[in-house]
């Protein structure tokens, strides 16, 4: 039997997790479950699974949750800081990171610290600290198991291989709404249109991420940390379908691909039970519908985020971090109706050159460049709107 705790337990992953843990049954307790403002699901969750503590992080949310549960014996955490307080408990099996952008960073490293295995959906954590994280993995002695479906399939992929005879991974993506509409219409998109996404059921944020392409790039730069590989060994390639979730190339030219509906929870299963794939209730591949498959090269003059991204990569240090963050509070002004789609990689651009650069940053550096960099985006004036 196993502990976990969940942060964002009441967004997409959160759900989806907590469902996988319903169809496991009794392998795992739920010990802790945390959320940014939902507080009425966040009471539901508790009192369904009775965890030993939970955390609101939206303070005027938190009142309603303590008078709902101030029965319960639960132990109610507040804020950015209960929120990390909790994320450094050591008498856990594994966390389950489904936090949403860079609030996702310190508790990641909180874990790995406490020597606490992290089932990973909050692919920000290794974006902006990707180096801090794996050092401090190896004196602690936790892992990282990946929930993004293009990850856990190339894990999978790798499973009784030699990282020495890999040529390369291929990490697959849809092309999310825009893979065929017209570049000079992309000045009219609308977040409709962006939230349109024609496969998966996500949140606001990384559905944007996917008509970008960025969450392809940020992507590239998980794997760096994940799977221990240069820029130049990993590639894109655009899939539709999804149903291929990522491939790795061996040094034979040989490929292994990991196939499935398009399911978080399947990756989310996997993260949890591994090394073994546990019995599961929902859809299964049929090929024999699917038909076909297909596959082309993205378009970085479309997608101008993905060549950002492995800039980022390839200046290493504070860049990536500056990319994320930039990333991320455009995308919110987007939403917003603030600034216009074409103007995210733009700022994402500009912010990324005016940073002051640091080869080595420490976890201070990062919150100093994420207050930085949040500043920056929000002064940015849209030539659209």
């Amino acid at each position: 039997m196993k502990k976990i705790s969940i942060l964002g337990s009441t967004g997409s992953i959160g759900v989806n997790a907590l469902n996988v843990i319903d169809h496991l049954g009794d392998d795992y307790i739920v010990t802790a479950l945390s959320a940014n403002k939902n507080g009425k699901r966040l009471i539901e969750q508790a009192k369904k699974y009775h965890p030993a503590s939970i955390a609101i992080v939206d303070k005027d949310s938190a009142q309603f949750v303590k008078t709902e549960l101030k029965e319960s014996g639960i132990k109610i955490f507040t804020g950015r800081e209960g929120l990390l307080e909790m994320a450094g408990r050591s008498d856990l099996d594994i966390m389950l990171n489904g936090l949403v952008g860079s609030s996702g960073m310190e508790p990641t490293m909180k874990a790995v610290k406490c020597g606490v295995d992290v089932a990973l959906s909050n692919k920000e954590s290794l974006v902006m600290a990707g180096d801090l994280i794996t050092r401090e993995k190896k004196k602690t002695g936790a892992h990282i198991y990946p929930i993004d479906s293009e990850h856990s399939a190339i894990w999978q992929c790798l499973s009784g291989e030699t990282m020495n005879d890999v040529e390369r991974i291929i990490l697959t993506g849809s092309g999310g709404p825009f893979r065929t509409r017209p570049l000079n219409t992309f000045k009219d998109v609308t977040t409709v249109d962006a939230l349109n996404h024609p496969n998966w059921e996500m949140g606001q944020k990384i559905t944007i991420d996917s008509a970008t392409m960025m969450n392809k790039g940020l992507e590239v730069i998980e794997a760096r940390w994940l799977f221990g590989l240069e820029s130049d060994k990993i590639d894109i390639v655009i899939h539709p379908q999804s149903i291929i979730h990522s491939m790795v190339e061996f040094k034979d030219k040989s490929v292994k691909a990991q196939l499935g509906v398009p399911d978080m929870k399947i990756p989310i299963q996997f993260a949890l039970t591994h090394p073994h794939h546990a019995p599961a209730m929902w859809e299964s591949l049929d090929l024999i519908k699917i038909g076909s498959l297909s596959f082309e090269a993205p378009d970085l003059k479309r997608f101008p985020c993905i060549d950002l991204a492995y800039k980022a990569l390839k200046e290493e240090g504070t860049t990536s971090s500056v990319l994320n963050v930039a990333n991320e509070q455009s995308v919110y002004r987007f939403l917003k109706g603030e600034i216009g789609f074409m103007e995210i990689p733009e700022i994402i651009e500009k912010a990324c050159e005016a940073h002051e650069w640091i080869s080595h940053p420490s976890i201070n550096n990062l919150v100093y460049l994420e207050n930085w960099t949040m500043d920056f985006v929000s002064t940015f004036k849209s030539r659209y709107i």
